[in-house]
């Protein structure tokens, strides 16, 4: 709208268009950015953050995990896959981009517990500077209808958020179970649509 003025949606009386306080960095407001009006003159005076449940929240994140390949034993030809298929593609994009081959999105890595799992997911998200973000698949497992799958669009919001990052689905077993059919009630109908 210019340098003084946004539009915002408020819920749920609709449109306005306010005057932005002194304080706020017309920089940081794009389309869809919450933010907050004093109530007395409709200013916008704060940017909040984006709206994500707070379960999502709880899951663990960190900036840089610390964690490389020189801690792993007994894993080189493992390394040296993920290397290709998860390094190889964020470090040099155009080697993909040149050959006309799509990028991996992601991998499976499967095995007992202990194997070394988790740690290889973290030391590739040291060596590529990207956020490590660990959810544990039972914690999308929602009893209501639509909880699950809602929190995982949300996962993929903070994952976007805190770009370019790794999403590292732990006990992925509870939430990938066949199909069945069932009238129990139990929660189970819900792990089949997330």
């Amino acid at each position: 709208m210019g340098k003084s003025k946004v539009l915002v949606k408020v819920h749920p009386e609709g449109k306005y268009v306010v005057d932005i306080g002194k304080n706020i960095d017309i920089t940081k407001i794009t389309p869809s950015t919450r933010v907050a009006l004093r109530n007395d003159s409709y200013v916008l005076h704060l940017i909040l953050p984006s709206k994500v449940d707070p379960l999502v929240n709880l899951m663990k994140v960190e900036k840089v995990p610390d964690s490389t390949y020189d801690m792993i034993g007994g894993l080189d030809q493992q390394i040296k896959e993920i290397k290709e298929v998860i390094e190889l593609p964020i470090k040099h994009p155009e080697l993909f981009e040149s050959l006309g081959i799509a990028q991996p999105k992601g991998v499976l890595l499967y095995g007992p517990p202990g194997t070394g799992k988790t740690l290889l997911a973290r030391a590739v998200a040291h060596h590529t500077d990207c956020t490590f973000i660990r959810v544990s698949g039972s914690e999308l497992v929602q009893k209501y209808i639509g909880e699950g799958s809602r929190m995982v669009r949300e996962l993929f919001v903070m994952a976007r958020e805190h770009a370019p990052s790794i999403i590292f689905m732990d006990e992925i077993d509870s939430i990938g179970s066949a199909r069945i059919e069932s009238g129990s009630g139990n929660g189970d109908s819900e792990v089949q649509r997330t």
